[in-house]
């Protein structure tokens, strides 16, 4: 068996495609298998892919109509024939070292977290964060400490076991965005065995135009109502959960926060709706008092909204 399968959706990103692919196949670890799922490229990816895969034999590729990022990742696991997955998006690069750093530490372990620093195009403006690692622990305890780390659920920061995804049916939701936020916290929460390494590996790259970063004000109101749509499923999770020692409340009070904060992106008619929602949902309740300034905050957080997503970070 192939021990790790990179997945690595692509659609439009022939600008960055060639330093993605070209620090996946000089890793330094040779037991691994690169998926390619070409979504629908409309630029000169497809040709870039293609001479890649006439020089390396552990490519596989995957041609689709464009169906969107959860859809090439679904489809990318489904032909993966590693131990482990590991999602890569086309427009960022990993070290060369990935690899060897996490097979040091990986030791069956479900769900494995290795760092990331921050950069633009240029590969300038680098921002790198000193997390708290930690060692074998079960997702309860290993939730408590990710929450706090300043990138949780983007698929890209971790190693997964693939029989205990395929196991437990992990699948991004289709024709939405913020699909990380909708399956990550579960698959870290659920999970027996997870670890946290220090090894900065993977290179995310703060691009223009991006999927994330696109200013259009329509795309900002369906991603708000995307994430609360995917709330409400994180939320039903949890049920299925037996608490251990309440531990399960840092996980409510993350969920909840991003959808809470996620008001700050709206305005007028929108957010008024938005937050209407929230109230119905009794969202405010999620959200962890376990210190003076949670407390704080909760209190402003139902008493005036607005006032609190303007001043407080």
């Amino acid at each position: 068996m192939i021990k790790y399968s990179f997945i690595v959706p692509v659609y439009n990103t022939s600008k960055y495609l060639d330093k993605c692919l070209k620090s996946l196949v000089n890793q330094t670890f040779n037991d691994f298998e690169i998926i390619i799922v070409n979504d629908g490229s409309t630029d000169n990816s497809k040709s870039i892919i293609y001479n890649y895969q006439k020089k390396y034999n552990n490519i596989k590729l995957i041609n689709q109509k464009n169906q969107g990022l959860s859809s090439a990742r679904n489809n990318g696991v489904k032909e993966a024939s590693g131990k482990y997955l590991i999602f890569i998006d086309s427009d960022d690069y990993v070290e060369c070292n990935l690899l060897k750093e996490i097979d040091k530490e990986i030791n069956e372990v479900e769900v494995l977290r290795y760092q990331v620093m921050i950069e633009d195009e240029d590969g300038n403006n680098v921002k790198i964060f000193n997390e708290k690692t930690f060692d074998v622990i079960n997702g309860f305890d290993a939730f408590k400490m990710l929450s706090n780390y300043h990138f949780v659920e983007p698929a890209w920061c971790y190693v997964f076991k693939k029989d205990y995804y395929l196991d437990n049916n992990f699948k991004f939701e289709t024709g939405v965005y913020h699909e990380d936020y909708g399956l990550i916290p579960y698959v870290i929460y659920k999970a027996r065995k997870v670890k946290s390494i220090s090894y900065i590996g993977y290179h995310y790259v703060q691009r223009c135009g991006s999927i994330m970063n696109n200013n259009d004000y329509k795309k900002t109101v369906k991603k708000a109502f995307d994430m609360l749509k995917q709330y409400k499923t994180l939320r039903l999770f949890s049920k299925n959960i037996r608490k251990k020692n309440n531990l399960d409340d840092y996980y409510l009070s993350y969920i909840s926060n991003c959808v809470i904060v996620k008001a700050r992106e709206l305005k007028g008619r929108e957010r008024k709706m938005y937050v209407n929602e929230l109230k119905k949902l009794n969202t405010f309740n999620g959200v962890l008092v376990n210190t003076n300034i949670r407390k704080l905050k909760k209190k402003l957080m139902k008493l005036n909204l607005n006032l609190y997503l303007k001043v407080v970070k």
